[in-house]
This record gives C-alpha cells, structure tokens and sequence, in this order.
C-alpha cells in the first residue's frame, strides 16, 4: 500500500495517511499518537503542493524491530552484515529507489533501525 506523512512546518508535527485526506473530513489523517488530525487540505494534492508541508512516502519496508521505513527517517546500522554498527544514514529516493548512502534500502533493512527522522532528529546525522 503507497502511504505518505507530511511534516507541518507550522505546528512541527507529523500528519500520516495524507492520501487519505477528503474534504476536510476527520478520522482519516493521524498525529504520530494515531489521535485523529485537524488539517485545512481538502485532498492529498493540498498536501504535495504546499510549502508548508514536507510530504514524505512510505518505502514498503520495516527495519530490525517492524517499525515502518519512510523517506526522510534516519536510520542506524545494527547489523555487521551491512556497514559499520553504529553509523547513521538518511532514507532517500533517488533514481526510482529508496537508498540510504550507499546501498538500495530493500537490500538492507533487516540490517538497520529507525532511530528519528530529519526533521526531528536532524542532530543525529552529525559527527
């Protein structure tokens, strides 16, 4: 299933199932908390084309633990089958896949845990 998560840069707060999104109506967009989320977009398309909001999409994978992978999470290596335990990399689609910085992410999740995201976290990527 595509899903996507906006980032509302006003209220630096998370919105998932933005695709859900019709008319206004409740129940259908979440706070990260699964409590329904009050939003002014009358469908997904508000969401894609609005400054406001940083639309991330859900990559179909889990990490380590099960936890849903989307563009934009920080991930950390937690497995010595894939890289160096303990380095951090940010999910990104390029080129048609979701990759971290040097490998496809469907190559690697069972290797990886989400840890936080860019816009949460962005502290994580640095040193």
């Amino acid at each position: 299933m595509i899903k996507f998560r906006a980032w509302d840069k006003e209220n630096e707060v998370y919105l998932y199932n933005v695709q859900c999104a019709y008319d206004t109506l409740g129940g259908f967009v979440k706070y990260d908390d699964g409590k329904d989320a009050a939003y002014d977009e009358s469908c997904f398309g508000d969401f894609l084309d609005n400054e406001r909001y940083d639309t991330e999409q859900f990559t179909g994978l889990t990490d380590s633990s099960g936890k849903p992978i989307y563009e934009g999470d920080i991930v950390e290596v937690t497995s010595q089958y894939w890289g160096t335990l303990g380095n951090r990399y940010e999910v990104k689609f390029k080129q048609g896949a979701f990759c971290v910085k040097y490998g496809l992410l469907s190559e690697i999740s069972p290797s990886i845990s989400v840890i936080g995201n860019v816009h949460e976290n962005a502290e994580l990527l640095k040193g």
